[in-house]
């Protein structure tokens, strides 16, 4: 086991990657870019990860671990059935981000970057599909507490049903995707014009 100030370096690392991770994408995860984020010796990138994909891989789970965390506490705020724009909110977050609600288009466009991004680093893999099971639990608890429980397979459809419409709404460079996933999920949800 390391020592407390070793594994406190190994943390600032993966939080200044994380942050990198968020701000520019895959290409902005470089040694040198994290280890002046971190205030740290370049060598001490290479001495905590054996890789740059080991180190991105650390970026990635703090990062999804860091917004599952925000999912969790929105979940224990509810209390029971909501109102549909409440949950609509919530699914918002959970999906786009948090960044979503106030900062347009840069902060959305950079996340799907990533989760597209993340198909082609085959060594991401195995961590995007434990993260996607931990997601999709999530998800579930939320709806259901929300008062509109939906199976599995409804569920997944919603989540593709919200992307499509992010994903629209990025390609027409619409300045506010959140509006426009927002507006096809309360339509699905059945509160929407």
């Amino acid at each position: 086991m390391g020592t407390a100030k070793g594994e406190r370096r190994r943390q600032e690392l993966v939080a200044a990657a994380a942050a990198l991770l968020r701000e520019g994408g895959f290409d902005a995860v470089r040694h040198r870019a994290v280890a002046e984020r971190a205030g740290l010796p370049l060598a001490s990138t290479t001495y905590y990860f054996a890789s740059l994909d080991d180190l991105v891989t650390a970026a990635v789970d703090w990062s999804s671990r860091v917004e599952l965390g925000e999912g969790r506490a929105q979940l224990d705020a509810l209390t029971g059935p909501d109102d549909p724009a409440e949950l609509a909110e919530i699914l918002l977050d959970l999906l786009m981000g948090t960044d979503s609600r106030h900062s347009g288009l840069d902060p959305v466009l950079l996340r799907y970057e990533r989760l597209v991004g993340a198909g082609r680093r085959p060594y991401l893999a195995p961590l995007m599909r434990e993260m996607r099971v931990e997601l999709d639990a999530l998800l579930n608890e939320i709806v259901v507490r929300s008062g509109v429980p939906l199976g599995e397979t409804a569920l997944r459809d919603l989540v593709a049903i919200i992307d499509g419409a992010v994903i629209n709404a990025l390609i027409e460079a619409d300045p506010d995707p959140r509006a426009a996933a927002r507006e096809v999920l309360l339509r699905t949800l059945g509160s929407g014009p």
